[in-house]
């Protein structure tokens, strides 16, 4: 399913305004030799990442909690974080994914700010890349939580650790 998450799916910039053409059937080979066919579900499915609704979810859309995190930002970084917005993760390499995120955070974004989006050929894998090293960090050691600490203390060593 993740392959075909992958490599079939696509987001469009304006799914309400793609031609018709967009919906075309494609051919997908399962690992069984199995061949199947995906149609607009390949462009209705990622879709939900930008509007949750679609699938019965009440939340916001990737972009607005973007914008929400930058805006919650201190006023003198938010150019700099519009300016370095880094894809990672599997649903990024959905064909059109960074066209889309680009249109959507422009749209409801500042006007005047640079904004810049990232798609790192390494993005599948690069959370855990970026995990693996902070780990390894010294300075980060010290604030670890083992499983006897939280077991003893609860969420309240976390506070103690990082606070």
């Amino acid at each position: 399913v993740r392959d075909i998450k992958e490599k079939c799916c696509h987001l469009s910039k304006d799914i309400l305004k793609d031609d018709p053409s967009a919906c075309e059937q494609i051919k997908y080979t399962l690992p069984d030799g199995n061949v199947i066919s995906i149609g607009h579900s390949r462009f209705q499915a990622p879709e939900a990442l930008f509007r949750p609704y679609l699938i019965g979810e009440e939340c916001e859309g990737l972009h607005q909690v973007l914008l929400y995190s930058i805006f919650k930002s201190d006023l003198d970084i938010r150019k700099t974080l519009f300016k370095n917005i880094v894809l990672s993760g599997g649903s990024t390499l959905f064909k059109g994914f960074g066209d889309r995120l680009l249109y959507e955070v422009k749209k409801m974004g500042p006007k005047n700010d640079k904004i810049i989006i990232t798609s790192p050929s390494e993005r599948l894998y690069s959370t855990w890349m970026g995990g693996s090293i902070l780990a390894a960090l010294e300075t980060f050691k010290r604030l670890w939580v083992s499983k006897k600490e939280f077991e003893s203390e609860g969420h309240r060593v976390i506070h103690r650790k990082t606070f």
